[in-house]
């Protein structure tokens, strides 16, 4: 992003500031050691002479004000690995949590912004082989790590409420959106971070290009979220919130044992048990999703694999055929895992050339070069 930019997103992105240059402003001079001994000294023949003790502790007080030692400066907000976030790309959500934030961005001008939702449990950072690929389109691609993930602040992987999400998702992109109001705006998202994409893009329907999701959260698996385990689960959410169902398998997540090692092995993947209070959020999420699908007209492109065991692929099935968008196209891809950007690698590839010429057919055409240049 253009020096002008980044100076203008750090202002923005450090609003506490503000405050410590105000709380920083120079306090009147303090009263020095020769007046508070005079003063005092004064105070006591007035008490010796007139039998009144309020004059002498009313000094004692001041002096005892005056010479105090002043409040240290507040720490600096660090990532929850440590760094401070003046040295990282960030915004400050409604919470005044602290979101890292990844930008890349074309060699020329951009033709569009893409806005990257990622998973559950994971970070912005694995996006990063797919969204190369998209710079060569000329768009500027960004994202942000989810509240309790990555490099973000918050409880991992655990949200009060799922619109938390969302909520920061268009804070985001309404940010790059004002420092590019004439470009159009693509979402793309993941397993959950599909279902963040979905419900962003039905609060404001008009608001997008299109919306590219892989493997995204529509509905809970039937076989497993029986009516009994959910209404169990709802139950737990009063009683024990924090305990957890168990961790997400690595083993579904691709069929390239390369992606599931690197998966295992990244420190900023949550690798901890879901707790009952998050599932109940995602139930709610996909709960809110079957109720907007009736009425989703913005285009969309479905990708999803038919081996997926964890986002249920009849969830976009039923998007798919239920929706009705004139605009919109599945693609199911046989044996598929979960990850399929990250899948096997002819998998992996066909995925980005779906995704890339998906977004190419709708983005606006590329300026003409001047001739004779």
């Amino acid at each position: 992003m253009r020096a002008s930019a980044r100076k203008s997103s750090a202002a923005q992105s450090h609003p506490e500031s503000a405050d410590s240059e105000r709380s920083s402003g120079r306090s009147p001079p303090s009263m020095n050691a020769a007046t508070a001994a005079t003063c005092l000294l004064a105070a006591g023949l007035g008490c010796f002479l007139y039998g009144s003790s309020d004059l002498l502790s009313s000094l004692l007080r001041v002096s005892v004000a005056e010479t105090s030692m002043p409040e240290p400066a507040a720490a600096p907000r660090r990532s929850p690995q440590g760094v401070p976030y003046s040295e990282l790309r960030h915004i400050v959500n409604a919470d005044g949590l602290h979101l890292f934030c990844r930008y890349w961005e074309p060699d020329g001008p951009p033709r569009a912004l893409i806005f990257v939702a990622h998973g559950a449990g994971e970070h912005s950072g694995p996006y990063n082989d797919i969204v190369q690929r998209l710079k060569e389109q000329s768009v500027l691609v960004f994202s942000h790590d989810h509240v309790g993930h990555g490099q973000s602040e918050g409880e991992r992987m655990n949200i009060k409420d799922f619109q938390i999400y969302v909520r920061d998702s268009l804070q985001h992109i309404d940010l790059m959106k004002s420092r590019h109001p004439e470009l159009p705006v693509f979402i793309l998202g993941h397993s959950m971070g599909g279902a963040i994409s979905i419900l962003t893009a039905c609060e404001r329907p008009t608001d997008f290009a299109g919306v590219v999701l892989i493997a995204p959260l529509v509905q809970m698996n039937p076989d497993s979220a029986t009516p009994f385990k959910v209404f169990m689960a709802k139950v737990l959410n009063h009683m024990m919130p924090s305990l957890t169902l168990g961790s997400i398998d690595s083993r579904w997540v691709s069929r390239d044992k390369k992606q599931v090692e690197a998966y295992d092995n990244d420190e900023l993947n949550y690798h901890g048990g879901m707790r009952v209070s998050f599932g109940v959020q995602l139930m709610g999420a996909v709960a809110r999703i079957e109720k907007e699908i009736p009425s989703i007209s913005w285009p969309f492109l479905l990708l999803h694999g038919d081996a997926d065991r964890l986002c249920d692929i009849r969830g976009s099935m039923t998007m798919h055929q239920d929706s009705p968008s004139t605009d919109k196209k599945l693609k199911v891809y046989e044996g598929g895992y979960h990850a399929l950007h990250q899948d096997l690698p002819e998998v992996a590839e066909s995925v980005m050339k779906e995704v890339i010429s998906w977004i190419a057919e709708r983005l606006p055409a590329s300026p003409q070069q001047p001739q004779g240049s």
